[in-house]
């Protein structure tokens, strides 16, 4: 996607490497921002260690800890305005328009939201007001006038009212995390809801899952992050593990499941010649069906077997394990797949239904590929994990927020 670098200065209380949930979202912020090439700068009162690469600027009356600030918010929070008030006031709006000069854009977390520095809020209104400033952005994570164990530090008046005003001479741009949110802030500075975005947190799903350097590197070069469902087949290629079964299987998956994949990461079985002419023929059947870029032979790339780490990495990434053999002394793949919670589409001969019970769906290794796509497709539509893992892949990991919220975002912000 093309766009416009801009400048970006991303301002709240504290930063991390302070823990919590804010902190949490601006450093990935940060980090998306930078890497899409953004000049990004991250201002806060305590923190900024965790940058190695994005700049941070430290303004210590940022802190909701600073003692000044706190002392300030005893008074406001019984209905005061302290004697100093004016003078933190003023020295924090002189600090920060030091800090955004040459900014594009602003974008401040909470602190327009909660009463936690209200001369900050203060400060970012009057800064954003003079000519040449930022635009801004206000990110709403929490509304300190709709959350009730607040209710009895809020006042009438100024500055509590900052907290529940449009500021219409600033003309700001709001985002909230949820629905909730948008219909609590809509109402309470009295704006159309559909001039609020909504634009949730996200995970990193790479290191939640703590995945491996080789892992994120494979699945990167075969392109198998987009894949849906995924299909795992842990085994050597020979030829009683019946793959050619599981890839007619995905050809007919795809039908009703489009995104439909197969991985299979073992090498040819080394005790038979005749497993490189198995192999051969499986690649033909692949090429034959159209599905070389939805049926992975991980053989085809690496040479040796790969590390545990990686092949437990797969299980995590996978949405069911797909275990078609026609014969099996035993079979560790139903284990690894009990473990990590996958659902098990297994060949059904006794090993596996003895490890398995009644917890997996067996069918016949000379089962109709057409068929029993039709049984795994049903099967999935009614699994809320397999349902809900999909939702958070399409809705919630980092780079698809960043690229379908935030980048148009930051495109109307700057027209």
């Amino acid at each position: 996607m093309n766009y416009s670098s801009k400048k970006i200065s991303i301002l709240h209380y504290t930063a991390p490497p302070v823990v919590g949930g804010v902190e949490s979202v601006i450093a990935h912020h940060a980090r998306l921002l930078a890497a899409a090439g953004h000049q990004v700068r991250v201002i806060g009162g305590r923190g900024g260690e965790h940058f190695t690469q994005i700049q941070f600027h430290y303004l210590p009356l940022a802190d909701s800890r600073h003692p000044d600030v706190l002392a300030a918010k005893e008074a406001l929070d019984q209905g005061h305005i302290p004697v100093d008030f004016e003078r933190l006031r003023q020295q924090l709006g002189a600090e920060l328009a030091t800090a955004v000069a040459g900014t594009d854009i602003l974008i401040a977390h909470n602190v327009c939201s909660l009463h936690k520095n209200l001369a900050l809020t203060d400060a970012v209104r009057r800064v954003c007001q003079q000519p040449g400033a930022p635009r801004l952005l206000i990110w709403h994570h929490d509304l300190a006038w709709t959350t009730p164990r607040y209710r009895a530090e809020l006042h009438d008046g100024w500055p509590w009212d900052l907290l529940r005003q449009h500021w219409s001479q600033v003309n700001p741009m709001h985002v909230v995390v949820s629905e909730l949110r948008r219909r609590e802030l809509a109402e309470l500075v009295h704006i159309p809801p559909d001039s609020i975005d909504v634009v949730p947190s996200g995970l990193d799903s790479e290191q939640f899952l703590k995945l491996s350097p080789q892992t994120t590197a494979l699945l990167t070069q075969l392109q198998w992050w987009p894949a849906n469902p995924r299909l795992l087949l842990p085994v050597r290629i020979t030829r009683r593990k019946n793959i050619e079964l599981a890839v007619r299987t995905v050809a007919a998956l795809r039908q009703a499941m489009p995104g439909a994949s197969l991985m299979v990461t073992g090498p040819p079985g080394p005790h038979n010649p005749a497993n490189h002419l198995y192999f051969n023929e499986l690649r033909q059947l692949r090429a034959d069906l159209g599905l070389e870029k939805q049926v992975h032979f991980l053989a085809e790339i690496v040479s040796e077997y790969l590390p545990d780490a990686t092949i437990a990495d797969l299980y995590r990434l996978a949405d069911a394990l797909f275990f078609p053999s026609q014969e099996e002394g035993f079979g560790i793949p139903m284990l690894e797949a009990g473990l990590t919670g996958l659902p098990i589409f297994c060949a059904d001969i006794p090993p596996l239904r003895e490890i398995a019970g009644p917890y997996a769906t067996y069918f016949s290794p000379e089962s109709d590929p057409f068929e029993l796509a039709t049984r795994i497709a049903a099967n999935l539509r009614h699994n809320p994990t397999y349902q809900l893992r999909q939702r958070v892949r399409q809705h919630y990991t980092w780079h698809g927020v960043f690229h379908e919220k935030i980048v148009p975002l930051l495109e109307k912000n700057h027209a």
